[in-house]
Formats: structure tokens, C-alpha cells, sequence
């Protein structure tokens, strides 16, 4: 139902797809993957609204195709202060509204041909949404997302992602022919991430989304779109099998380039021999002979097997602390009978400590004061709360605009944290994954995985021996993502963060602090990790995932070491891993 060839796009200073071609049928649930600012934001955009861009290719859809929009970024109207219920059926009021109107026209006797004509396209639409049954598939959709208690609460009520959800089920409702969402799971707590699985899986309707969330990549999906360096791959398939595949093709074109590298050698020794020869005898056969050789070294050369497609560099994300560690590790943070309320009681006693290398995660829903403790830690104005002296603390915020001037230049915020030269900037945010002409832009034109990466960098230059950090891993790739929680983990000072992701969660942090019943208790990371995990994968899912990574791991250890065989074997039982997840989702 839609199929994109030759697209090629670019912005002023960088270029962003190069003659890409991809198609999706109807019914696929499609998602769109990439490593952050490789344009995937901009790509579904130009899909939603082509006649915006300019751009070179060519977009086809079938005729009367409808496109829904869910952004990353819900903005309701200020005065948005209907129901749930109410906001999710808007859209059927409005068309219901429109045939009325032409109905009353037509009574009036006038252009009765024309009105026919506009009352039969308004009420195919209302047909095409089940305008009909609006109401009882709008009760339908609030229970299957767990949400049905929410029903006559009003908008304004809601948590973010309580309103992210809403807004995923208006679109959703109107049957759009194709529905287009942009990392719709971004902030969205367990709960709620797991509502939006099922919205997805029960979805009948053609869907293209761009996520990095790895349990939505392993369980929603039957097509991958995978944009980078300016091209793109299209895989039918869920996301465990394309990157098998990924494994699969290195380790065939590692063991391609082996043997190519195997005759250029042999060839080269053969150049050597006969240039040695031909210095030695006055033949000119032998010139003749050396001539092909060295134009068949050449020809060798020239089409030997390249890196793959999947060759992806990865961020190199270092946090630094100069903070020395005592023998005897003091409490550098101390919380006691804190409490926060806004219109009501949201967190009371509230008490913890955290020693001097703890990682510890605050978890819970949305909208249950996570983030203000976060920030009230940073700004040590609370009573409640004591940070020990000499302990420099850095803050992350969900928030990019809230500890950046997104007004500045990335080379202007550079320079405010102490960059003196412009190539030692560029060199330092390369390892971050940031290219070099990102120096030049301004923060606002950054994508959200960018501005992410580029609150990481400024961070660690700080050494701060207390890192809060609120979603680091929102917007960020899986690669991002990953090199975070390394990060995390070899960190020599105390991490305190907000986070949504079971991944981050189950791989960095020592122990979690879990917001129930207005409160938090301390819970070990691997009583969290079976809590959660019973709640969302079969019981032996888990182990299987870890197996699963391990395998990959040494399969990428064995191709550092340009030992394609001893990687063949380790993908045979990963295969056998893959298999036994497959059975379990």
C-alpha cells in the first residue's frame, strides 16, 4: 500500500537518504530502525506530508489513503479539559457533525448533485472508521490497554503517558490506512509500555514505527526498515531474526574477506617473484607476464569482499569522576520523610541513602513524583534532603531544553563547558556517536537521540562523583543504549536514575528503589528483575535473553579475532536460543 523508490533527501548541511527504495503491503506492522540522526524523524514526516519536501524519488500510495500521526511529543490544546472519553471520540462527532450539515443543506433544495456527492464521500469515510460502533469500540480499546477506569476522567488529569496512550487509541479508532508513530513508547512506565504492546499486537490496520524499545522490537513487529548511512534495508521478518541475520552476514562476508585477502596475498608473492625475475633477465615476456599479474593484484584489490552494511560504529561513552573512593564508603546522598504534592500527595516518607558507587534505579508509574525528587536533589534546597560535602552533582533531564540552551550551537555549548579548539570538540563528540558538522548546528535542530548523546558528553566532562540522571536512555539507538549501560556500570562514582527501560535496569543497577503506595522500598535488582519479568515474559524468557546475549557477544569476540569458524559454531547455538525465545512470545 505504499512503495518509496529512489528517495533521496537532504538538508542544507548534511545529507540524508541516497537513492533509498523500500515498500510496505498492507496489514504489516513495519518498524523503522537506526542509529540516532540518521534522519528517521524526518523520513516518516516527508511519508505523512510529501507535498512539504523537496525531494528526489518517488512516493506512491493507493488513492483515498488516509495516514494517522501519533508524534513523540504529545501537545494537547490548553483548553483540552473534555473527558477521556469524550477525546477519543471527537473525531466521529466531527465527521457525524459534517453529514448533518449537508443533510440540513440539502433540505434547502440547492446544488443537490454537488451535496450528494459530498454526503457520499463524508459518509464513506464515517463508514470507513465503524463510525457506528465509535462508542462501544471506544470501551473495546480502553479495556484492552487496562485503561477503562480512566474513561470519564478528564484530559488534564491524565499523566503523559496515560495521555500518549489516549491519543495512540484516538488514532487507532479512526482506521487510518496507514498509521505512522514516532518512538510512541517514549517515557511510557512498565504498565504502560505493556498497554501499548497489546494495542499494537490487536491493531488490524498497516503501522510504521520508530522505536528503540527492545521489548516493543521483539514482540510487535513483522517487517524492519533499518536507515543508515544514507541507505536502507528492508527485512520481512520480527527484529530477533533480522539481527540473527545481521550476525549471519558478518560472519559470511568476514569469511569472504579471509579468502579474498588469502589470494591477494598469494598474488602479491607471485608480483614479487616475477619483478625480481624480470630486474634479473632482459625478457620481455616476462614484463608481459608481470604486467597482468600486478593488473589482476589490482582487479583483487579493487573488489575484494567491503564491510558490511551492518558495520556500525558504535558511541564510546566514558563517565569520568575524579571523586576518590574511601576504603569505607560514606553516604555522598541521604533522604529522609521526604514528601512531594502538587494538587495532591504524590510521595511521603521517603527515606534512603545512597553510598558512594551505588546504581541504583527509581521505578514507578507516571506521574508519581520520580522526576521532582530528581530535581529537588539537584537543587539541595529540600530540608529533606543532604548531600555529602565535596560531592559534585551533574543532572540528565528527560527535559533536553532544561540543562541546555537549545538557542546555542553545539560548538557554543561546547565552548560554555570548556572547549578551547573546535577539532578537539569534534574528536571528543565522535566518540559519542556525534559526526563532525553537528558542531555548526543548533541544539534545537538535533534530533532527540542527539541532544541525548550531546547531555551525556557535557555531563562527563563535569567529573561529577554523582551523576541523577532522569530517561538517559530515552531516544537513544540500541547501540547508544548498550554503550549507556557499560558506561553505567564501569562508573566510579553514584548513579542515581529515572527509568522506564527493563533492560537498563536488569544490566546496570545494583539495587531499585520501587515507588508503591506513595513510598519507595528498597528492592535487589534481582528480586525486581523475576518481579517484573513474571509479569511480562514466560518464566524462562529471561534466562534465554541473557543466554542469547552471551552467545552474540563471543560471536563478535571470535570476528574481532578473525576466527569466522569458531563464530559459525556459536551462531549455530544461538540459532537453537532464537528458536526456543520464538516459542515463548
Amino acid at each position: 500500500m505504499l512503495k518509496v523508490t529512489d528517495l533521496s533527501y537532504e538538508f542544507p548541511q548534511k545529507d540524508l537518504y541516497h537513492k533509498i527504495s523500500f515498500s510496505i503491503e498492507d496489514g504489516q506492522h513495519c518498524v523503522l530502525i537506526g542509529t540516532n540522526g540518521t534522519g528517521k524523524s524526518t523520513l516518516i514526516r516527508i511519508l505523512a506530508h510529501p507535498d512539504e519536501y523537496l525531494y528526489d524519488g518517488k512516493i506512491e500510495m493507493e488513492a483515498n489513503q488516509r495516514i494517522g500521526f501519533v508524534n513523540q511529543f504529545l501537545n494537547l490544546a490548553d483548553d483540552e479539559d473534555c473527558s477521556v472519553f469524550s477525546y477519543i471520540k471527537e473525531p466521529f462527532d466531527i465527521q457525524q457533525k459534517k453529514i448533518d450539515d449537508i443533510c440540513k443543506e440539502m433540505e434547502a433544495g440547492e446544488n443537490i448533485e454537488a451535496l450528494m456527492e459530498q454526503y457520499q464521500e463524508a459518509w464513506d469515510l464515517f463508514t470507513a472508521m465503524d463510525g457506528d460502533n465509535c462508542e462501544v469500540n471506544i470501551k473495546k480499546q480502553l479495556k484492552l490497554a487496562g485503561l477503562e477506569k480512566l474513561e470519564n476522567l478528564k484530559m488534564t488529569e491524565l499523566s503523559g503517558g496515560e495521555c500518549k496512550l489516549i491519543e495512540i487509541i484516538r488514532q487507532m479508532l479512526v482506521k487510518p490506512s496507514l498509521l505512522i508513530m514516532d518512538e510512541p513508547d517514549a517515557f511510557l512506565d512498565f504498565e504502560n509500555v505493556n498497554a501499548l504492546r497489546d494495542l499494537i499486537n490487536a491493531h488490524k490496520g498497516t503501522l510504521l514505527v520508530i522505536t528503540h524499545n527492545r521489548y516493543l522490537l521483539n514482540y510487535c513487529f513483522d517487517k524492519v526498515l533499518h536507515l543508515e548511512n544514507k541507505e536502507l534495508q528492508e527485512f520481512d521478518g520480527n527484529y530477533t531474526a533480522y539481527h540473527y541475520l545481521m550476525l549471519q552476514t558478518k560472519i559470511e562476508q568476514t569469511q569472504l574477506a579471509a579468502a579474498d585477502m588469502e589470494e591477494i596475498e598469494r598474488n602479491r608473492k607471485l608480483v614479487e617473484k616475477l619483478r625480481r625475475n624480470a630486474t634479473r633477465f632482459d625478457n620481455a615476456s616476462l614484463g608481459k607476464a608481470l604486467h597482468a599479474r600486478v593488473s589482476l593484484l589490482e582487479r583483487l584489490e579493487n573488489r575484494k569482499t567491503r564491510s558490511p552494511f551492518i558495520e556500525i560504529p558504535h558511541p564510546q561513552i566514558v563517565l569520568h569522576t575524579d571523586a576518590a573512593v574511601d576504603e569505607v564508603e560514606q553516604p555522598v546522598l541521604k533522604v529522609e520523610d521526604y514528601e512531594v504534592r502538587f494538587d495532591e500527595l504524590l510521595l511521603e516518607h521517603v527515606s534512603f541513602e545512597l553510598a558512594a558507587t551505588d546504581k541504583v534505579a527509581i521505578v514507578g508509574g507516571n506521574g508519581t513524583g520520580k522526576t521532582t525528587l530528581l530535581r529537588e536533589i539537584y537543587r539541595r534546597q529540600n530540608p529533606a534532603i543532604a548531600v555529602a560535602a565535596d560531592t559534585d552533582v551533574a543532572y540528565l533531564s528527560q527535559m533536553q531544553g532544561e540543562t541546555m540552551d537549545e538557542q546555542q550551537s553545539v560548538w557554543e555549548a561546547m565552548e560554555q563547558v570548556g572547549m578551547e579548539k573546535e577539532d578537539e570538540a569534534a574528536a571528543y563528540l565522535l566518540t559519542y556517536g556525534l559526526p563532525k558538522e553537528i558542531l555548526e548546528q543548533k541544539i534545537h535542530a538535533l534530533s532527540g537521540g542527539e541532544k541525548n548523546l550531546l547531555q551525556l558528553a557535557i555531563l562527563s566532562l563535569g567529573n561529577a562523583s554523582l551523576l541523577l540522571m532522569d530517561e538517559p536512555t530515552s531516544h537513544l539507538d540500541l547501540y547508544a543504549q548498550e554503550a549507556l549501560e557499560e558506561a553505567v556500570a564501569a562508573y566510579n562514582g553514584a548513579v542515581l536514575m529515572v527509568s522506564h527501560d527493563f533492560y537498563t535496569i536488569a544490566n546496570c543497577v545494583d539495587y531499585v528503589l520501587y515507588v508503591e503506595d506513595k513510598t519507595v522500598r528498597k528492592v535487589s535488582a534481582r528480586k525486581f528483575r523475576k518481579m517484573i519479568y513474571a509479569n511480562h515474559f514466560d518464566k524462562d524468557y529471561l534466562e534465554l535473553e541473557k543466554k542469547k546475549k552471551e552467545l552474540e557477544g563471543r560471536i563478535y569476540q571470535a570476528l574481532a579475532k578473525d576466527d569466522p569458524k569458531t563464530a559459525e559454531q556459536l551462531s549455530e547455538k544461538l540459532a537453537d536460543v532464537i528458536g526456543k525465545m520464538d516459542q515463548k512470545i
